[in-house]
């Protein structure tokens, strides 16, 4: 028997079309850096996704579903190629402007894009890419930027503003099927090439839904979220879909995400919420530390892409900023948990034990842990495994190329199609995650697993310390052992000995998991996303590039 309701595709145009409706009001605030920040309406924004709908169409030839990509800042322009590029039919390709030149022609030529919108201000990045990059035909220029260097490189170049001038604000969108491709975007490239997500109109939908959801960000119209997170990862986490889909005003800081500009945007913006990785969150706490601002307004604070130092979430607890942590990845859209901690336990000690957990699976994610011997484990909270998931947002396969089938490598994908994420963690009974480690960042030593995650964590609820990264090492007697490197505060007088004698306190740490390798670094280096590049610290170690002290 089927149902008596209507087939009504669940695609990005509806998304648009409704918040450029119904809440037409909102705002898009992009920060300029000095004076007036530009302010647009969702009903404008819409309006101007239709006319680049018509300039990519008619001007530039656009047809079916070949790959717009964007090299851009987060904008009210990148919002508005956001919905315009899915909802004519073709493919939205976000480029990750931190990924090295390499990765970057790499992923332009695997997509076969033949045209980027880019901002101004990243021409040098994208002009000496043009002679690598044969299927691009079009570079679309927003804002200001020195134009010249395009000059010669085989492309036609358009003005985004001169395009859209005299446009119709009508543009007769094709009825979509919801499981075409809406929107790609690539993994970082960690390890060997990038690897490209392909996301359809009706995961994308879905997943906003998610996101509006109460026990997710629960944001309304009555609120501003300030975007940081880019738009050029993981759709900056579901933020611009879902915000036309509930009316929330979004601040978007373009280029300016330095600690100052950021505080800064919060004190004259008044957002509500924002989103951003651990790192960004740091740096802004060490700049309201030496500079306080009345940032009184961000009272919810999304964190995700890696592990938040509970160090880092009480201290923004202390400013009347609610730390939510959340998990995710490109293959998962990337909403895969959020920690809103269960009604019993609001109020009490446990609270914010949950808290620093990934969080509860929504009802789109379903989730399992396999052994190292593919045995599925209980959620016991106790049992350690590989996580894997699977729902209507997460990915079944990669994008094998133009002419190729979609990659299903079976590191990423069990043989019934669960997405293998590579995070190590245990999961409660009632649904909540903790992830203890990366597969490939554990630290296995004497048939043990030590947690790099637990070591850095504990490290930087240090005074003197403002960022941990450990990594496993060769060791003869045990196989691996933790070697932490540590960036100190300006005039810290600590010594490792100190930091090992902290760590073994009052049980912070198991004794037989204390490193005894130890290196003070500058910076621990970080991927194209803000993650920490073990990799790079591994292969400095290798390569005798560490000043390593052995206690």
């Amino acid at each position: 028997m089927l149902s008596t309701m209507q087939d009504v595709p669940l695609t990005v145009t509806r998304i648009l079309e409704h918040g450029a409706l119904v809440h037409g009001e909102s705002q898009i605030t992009t920060w300029t850096g000095e004076g007036e920040p530009h302010r647009r309406s969702f009903r404008e924004a819409g309006e101007r996704a239709h006319q680049l709908a018509h300039a990519l169409r008619d001007d530039l030839g656009v047809s079916g579903d070949e790959r717009v990509a964007t090299l851009m800042w987060n904008n009210a322009e990148h919002v508005e190629a956001y919905y315009a590029i899915p909802s004519m039919g073709a493919v939205l390709h976000t480029l990750n402007l931190r990924l090295p030149a390499e990765q970057l022609v790499f992923i332009v030529n695997h997509a076969a894009d033949r045209v980027v919108i880019a901002n101004g201000s990243l021409l040098p990045l994208l002009a000496p890419l043009l002679p690598q990059l044969p299927t691009l035909e079009h570079v679309v220029v927003s804002g200001p930027g020195d134009r010249s260097l395009l000059d010669g490189a085989g492309v036609s170049v358009h003005d985004y503003e001169e395009l859209l001038a005299g446009k119709p604000t009508v543009f007769d969108w094709p009825e979509i099927d919801e499981r075409q491709a809406a929107a790609m975007c690539y993994t970082s490239g960690t390890t060997g090439d990038p690897k490209g997500v392909v996301y359809s109109h009706r995961s994308i939908y879905l997943h906003s839904m998610q996101v509006n959801m109460a026990q997710s960000m629960g944001l309304t119209d009555l609120d501003t979220t300030l975007v940081v997170v880019p738009q050029f990862h993981v759709n900056a986490w579901g933020l611009p879909h879902a915000t036309f889909m509930s009316g929330i005003n979004m601040l978007m800081p373009d280029r300016f995400l330095q600690p100052a500009p950021l505080a800064e945007m919060i004190e004259s913006e008044r957002p509500t919420h924002a989103a951003a990785v651990p790192t960004i969150w740091q740096g802004l706490l060490a700049e309201l530390t030496a500079k306080p601002r009345d940032v009184s307004s961000l009272t919810q604070v999304t964190i995700g892409g890696s592990a938040c130092p509970p160090s880092l979430m009480a201290a923004f607890d202390d400013l009347g900023m609610r730390v939510c942590h959340a998990w995710g990845m490109t293959e998962t859209s990337p909403l895969g948990t959020i920690a809103r901690p269960p009604a019993h336990v609001v109020g009490t000690e446990e609270e914010f034990a949950y808290r620093l957990t990934q969080g509860r699976f929504p009802a789109g994610v379903e989730a399992r842990l396999t052994g190292p011997g593919g045995e599925r484990l209980p959620w016991d909270g106790e049992s350690a495994g590989e996580l894997e998931v699977r729902g209507p947002w997460i990915a079944g396969a990669y994008y094998g190329g133009s002419d190729g089938e979609p990659l299903r490598p079976a590191d990423k994908f069990s043989e019934d199609g669960w997405l293998k994420t590579g995070d190590v963690g245990t999961i409660s009974a009632d649904g909540f995650l903790t992830l203890t480690d990366r597969a490939k960042d554990v630290i296995k030593s004497g048939g043990e697993w030590i947690s790099s995650v637990d070591l850095e964590n504990a490290l930087m609820s240090h005074p003197d310390v403002t960022e941990a990264a450990v990594v496993a090492v060769p060791d003869e007697r045990w196989g691996e052992r933790p070697l932490a490197t540590v960036v100190l505060r300006e005039g810290s007088t600590a010594d490792f000995a100190s930091l090992r004698a902290f760590l073994a306190d009052e049980g912070k740490i198991a004794k037989w998991q204390l490193p005894e390798r130890w290196s003070i670094v500058e910076a621990v280096p970080k991927t194209s996303v803000g993650k920490f590049d073990k990799k790079v610290i591994r292969k400095r170690y290798a390569e005798g590039d560490l000043d390593v002290t052995k206690l």
